[in-house]
């Protein structure tokens, strides 16, 4: 059976037996896919991403803490040729933790050095201030020299900031773009998929920094309108209520911005989880897709079907019965809710479960 162009396949309906299919047109609304460990969660998204890299030209920002979709890239060697051969074509850059995935310091606004360095403007008056008189220095000059020069000054507001940056090692991160490429200038050129490898730091704070210089470096440009999908694995680990450190508080309210502003300005979420009340609610409330894969929680049944009154209740019901593989998908991208058995992927899963020995 032929595939209308515009429809994206991604497995066979469990009722009836026909192909299912997403419309890929209606990825320009908020997402959310959720699923408990095991549920073959992760595989399955990477069915529809590969999709969507074959059959549409929307650019995908991918935040990877599992390194699950670093291999995007590489098409399998028994994956169907016809459906695989699009795939080969496609731009897809990997940017890894420790290697080529970068901030630049110079370029973050004040605020979000600030919550770097956990500074409130109102707690820290005078080193904000000092931040604020130093904006373009800070912009301009290497940082390691504007330190030094903060350090031996005899300003005692400029000497707290010297000693707070020095004592904090942030400087020391080997994330620093300097003379390299950042992550945002990477997606600014819109490759087909750009994967950043964000599980790979020392520092919880250094995967919150690249996810929040991303972000808002695409909200400040979002006047452009050049639509994009965000693709955030893990969201838990970005959008919870229960973030309390500056950056991931920052972190969150972006989130929550582009949820509620975004989807004008071509700014796309999706957002997969295992664990859906780990989501901020304002943020969950914004979507109108839903993936739902295996859930055995009641509490988080619930959840789901109290935001997404759009999914059957009965349908809903059947989640903690799934196979792996098998989901619920309802709302605009799909023409009624379905129940689905997923695809096979035609590139290669990153990560995968450990096996227990046998002897």
């Amino acid at each position: 059976m032929s595939i209308s162009p515009g429809l994206l396949p991604i497995g066979i309906e469990l009722e009836g037996g026909e192909p299912a299919v997403l419309n890929a047109a209606r990825f320009n609304r908020h997402t959310f896919w959720c699923g408990q460990s095991g549920s073959g969660k992760t595989y399955a998204l990477g069915v529809v991403l590969e999709q969507l890299l074959a059959h549409t030209g929307l650019p995908m920002v991918i935040f990877d803490p599992n390194a699950d979709f670093v291999r995007l890239g590489e098409v399998r060697s028994d994956a169907p040729k016809d459906a695989a051969a699009p795939l080969r074509e496609r731009d897809i850059r990997v940017l890894r933790a420790g290697d080529t995935l970068r901030v630049r310091f110079q370029a973050l606004p004040v605020r979000i050095k600030a919550a770097l360095l956990s500074i409130d403007p109102l707690r820290d008056r005078e080193e904000y201030r000092v931040m604020l008189d130093l904006a373009e220095s800070l912009r301009r000059s290497h940082p390691q020299e504007v330190v030094a020069d903060l350090l031996s000054s005899e300003d005692s507001a400029q000497r707290a900031l010297g000693l707070r940056i020095a004592n904090l090692g942030v400087l020391d991160w080997d994330m620093w773009a300097y003379d390299r490429q950042s992550a945002s200038e990477v997606i600014a050129e819109r490759p087909d998929a750009t994967v950043l490898d964000i599980g790979g730091y020392e520092h919880a704070d250094q995967s919150l920094l690249v996810a929040l210089s991303v972000l808002d470096d695409l909200w400040q440009r979002r006047e452009e309108r050049r639509p994009v999908l965000l693709v955030i694995d893990e969201a838990h680990n970005l959008a919870s209520g229960e973030l309390d450190s500056p950056l991931g508080q920052a972190v969150r309210e972006q989130l929550i911005r582009i949820a509620a502003e975004g989807r004008k300005y071509g700014l796309w979420l999706l957002l997969s989880t295992q664990r859906p009340s780990k989501v901020h609610p304002g943020i969950i409330s914004q979507c109108d897709n839903l993936a739902l894969m295996k859930m055995s929680s009641p509490l988080d049944l619930q959840e789901l079907a109290a935001v997404f009154g759009f999914a059957p209740d009965a349908l809903l019901a059947r989640s903690p019965l799934f196979a792996q593989g098998q989901a619920l998908f309802a709302g605009g991208f799909i023409a009624q809710p379905e129940l689905v058995q997923m695809g096979a992927r035609l590139t290669h899963e990153g990560g995968s479960d450990v096996r227990v020995p046998l002897r």
